[in-house]
């Protein structure tokens, strides 16, 4: 059974009385050298778990159960459960859960070992995705992620074009664009093209205390958002209107990180935050 063919899709979605969901981002690869592309980034091995989101009719699923030794399977949708049944039979090795990946939990899925992830996500739940896992205490060994291709140039973006998803993503982790996708690569058609992503965690991060206790991230996070509130706006104004502190203290804040009041957010790079963030401010 080719499940790139087209036709193939189509007469399983038949056969199961369904069609692809536009709200859950169902689009569905046909073109094996993607598949072969995302496999080759994750660098899998015999002795590997994947946990693979959202994998739909089971294409690069059975390509991913050749090469692992398990393949935890997570998809939300009740009908493609019910195709995966058929299309991964005789893969004994893949285990199929029908869940929202947003509701699970980690202790529920065993992950005590190292892991990787593989997803083919939806622009909608591409950042809560990528925290979820980041912030875990057992995180992945590394994500191979299909995501937009804007989506993609965002999350591993440079300063001067940074923004609050490319602080979230490379505060915890390193992002780097693998190769771009074209949207004739899907079925349905998107109306964008895509990206893979790879994004390998960090080392806990020990940059704001010993522990990283959440006080010291929500802190974190705290000042990046009040910095991006109006991303137009000069820091120096952002910072003491969404942290209610004077612009003459806000000033001196940043000038004495090396940052200058005039700079907008998007200038300013993850070591900049938290140079920030290390202040002792009570906000």
């Amino acid at each position: 059974m080719n499940l790139c063919s087209k036709n193939t899709i189509k007469t399983l979605f038949q056969k199961y009385q369904t069609k692809p969901i536009k709200q859950l981002g169902q689009n569905f690869l046909i073109n094996e050298k993607i598949i072969k592309k995302t496999i080759e980034a994750a660098g899998i091995s015999l002795n590997d778990i994947v946990l693979e989101i959202g994998p739909g009719i089971g294409t690069l699923t059975i390509e991913l159960a050749k090469r692992v030794k398990r393949v935890i399977a997570i998809e939300k949708d009740p009908k493609m459960v019910e195709i995966l049944r058929e299309t991964l039979k005789g893969y004994k090795n893949v285990e199929i859960i029908q869940k929202d990946v947003l509701e699970l939990t980690t202790s529920s899925l065993q992950l005590t070992a190292d892991y990787r992830i593989v997803a083919n996500l939806p622009y909608y739940i591409v950042s809560p995705v990528i925290r979820k896992f980041l912030e875990l205490e057992n995180p992945p060994k590394e994500m191979i992620l299909m995501v937009q291709k804007e989506v993609g140039q965002r999350i591993c973006a440079k300063p001067p074009n940074m923004s609050i998803l490319a602080i979230s993503v490379q505060f915890y982790a390193e992002p780097k664009i693998i190769s771009y996708v074209s949207k004739a690569s899907f079925w349905p058609q998107p109306k964008v093209d895509g990206a893979i992503i790879k994004i390998i965690p960090k080392a806990i991060r020990s940059d704001l205390g010993q522990a990283c206790p959440r006080s010291d991230l929500e802190q974190f996070f705290k000042i990046v958002r009040a910095g991006f509130a109006h991303p137009r706006k000069q820091l120096i104004n952002n910072l003491s209107n969404g942290l209610k502190i004077d612009k003459i203290k806000t000033k001196e804040w940043l000038l004495k990180n090396n940052i200058q009041p005039s700079q907008r957010a998007e200038t300013l790079s993850v070591e900049n935050w938290l140079s920030l963030a290390n202040e002792d401010f009570n906000f």
